[in-house]
């Protein structure tokens, strides 16, 4: 079961994701993924971080998702940044050497208050 909701935060667009990203749900995420890149279009912090934290997998579906929408928010000049610190997530992601282009913070707070680690 997969559950998804965004808010636009005075600092952030933020995304919160619980429970499988997989083949079968990733058309539930997808959605908010551009949602939120549509809101941080016009957001002053032009940032938008995926919470990460409470999913328990994370399969390709999710994988190429979350590098879609790191993609075209580079493209129209929105930050992307997860919060993952679970194997569950990161394993994936480190498996599949994404973690060199993505942006990964281990909580929420260094995610949003952090300046891009590059």
């Amino acid at each position: 079961m997969l559950a998804v909701d965004h808010e636009a935060r005075e600092d952030a667009v933020v995304v919160r994701v619980k429970g499988d990203v997989d083949s079968s749900t990733v058309d539930e995420l997808t959605p908010h993924l551009t949602t939120a890149l549509e809101l941080a279009a016009t957001h002053p912090a032009r940032l938008v971080v995926l919470d990460l934290l409470p999913v328990t997998f994370f399969g390709s579906a999710a994988l190429n998702a979350v590098l879609d929408c790191h993609e075209a928010g580079k493209e129209a000049g929105t930050a992307v940044r997860l919060v993952a610190d679970g194997d569950n997530v990161l394993r994936p992601i480190q498996v599949t050497e994404l973690d060199r282009i993505l942006d990964i913070y281990p909580t929420l707070t260094e995610a949003l208050h952090r300046k891009q680690q590059r």
